[in-house]
């Protein structure tokens, strides 16, 4: 399922999603992530719900093409940790005519 798809989801379903999202994320292991002290780690950042972070601002790297989350849901951007969002970045070359 593309993420552009996710918003015809129940609340739950989005919930559950997230979930997965979480369970398979490998920012912890990017060059760019960083531990921002929160009491949970943020992480996940390509789904819609969680979008950028708010302490990582300096691009150092990017795996996200080589996590399982990136194929299972058919992403196709780039460090999410710092330009959010799948979604919000196809919003955004949509409003750029890319």
């Amino acid at each position: 399922m593309n993420e552009m798809e996710m918003p015809k989801m129940s609340p739950e379903e989005m919930e559950e999603k997230k979930k997965m999202v979480l369970s398979m994320c490998t920012c912890e292991n990017c060059p760019t992530w960083k531990d921002c002290h929160d009491s949970a780690k943020e992480k996940g950042f390509c789904f819609m719900t969680i979008g950028k972070s708010k302490c990582i601002k300096q691009e150092k790297g990017c795996i996200c093409g080589s996590c399982p989350v990136y194929s299972k849901m058919g992403l196709k951007h780039g460090y999410y940790c710092t330009r959010d969002s799948e979604m919000a970045q196809n919003m955004k070359d949509r409003k750029e005519g890319m």
